[in-house]
């Protein structure tokens, strides 16, 4: 049973990174890479926007109905909670890899989209926070 659930688990990761991708590009982003990973790490979406480059962390929750999620309701519950201080001190490190791996120097930054799903009726809501310090 666990593994069902780890299954199902990975799968709302899943979604939630694609639907993450789509918003980006509604929003004028390319997106240049996903899951770099590194055993220490790994990051979720590398897009680029204009000049800058932006490493963004996915976090999905499945909810049932998110049609019912009002404005107050949606700022009580916050996934991007879940990146906490070992988890960005992970990212920034992956991140720095990156950087000299590509030898970029320009511009960047580090953001987190909260993905909210309702997979039974195919919607999701997501809730961007841009330049969260590493």
């Amino acid at each position: 049973m666990r593994n069902t659930n780890k299954k199902s688990n990975q799968e709302v990761g899943r979604v939630g990174e694609e639907t993450a991708c789509k918003f980006l590009v509604k929003q004028g982003f390319s997106v240049i890479g996903r899951n770099f990973w590194k055993k220490w790490g790994e990051i979720d979406i590398i897009a680029q926007n204009g000049d800058k480059l932006h490493f963004v962390e996915v976090k999905t929750v499945s909810r049932e109905n998110i049609r019912d999620i009002s404005r107050e309701t949606l700022d009580e519950y916050r996934p991007e909670e879940n990146v906490h201080p070992k988890k960005l001190e992970r990212l920034s490190r992956t991140i720095q890899t990156y950087l000299l791996e590509k030898d970029y120097e320009g511009e960047w930054q580090f953001d987190v989209i909260a993905v909210f799903l309702d997979i039974e009726r195919r919607e999701a809501k997501c809730r961007y926070i841009e330049n969260v310090v590493l």
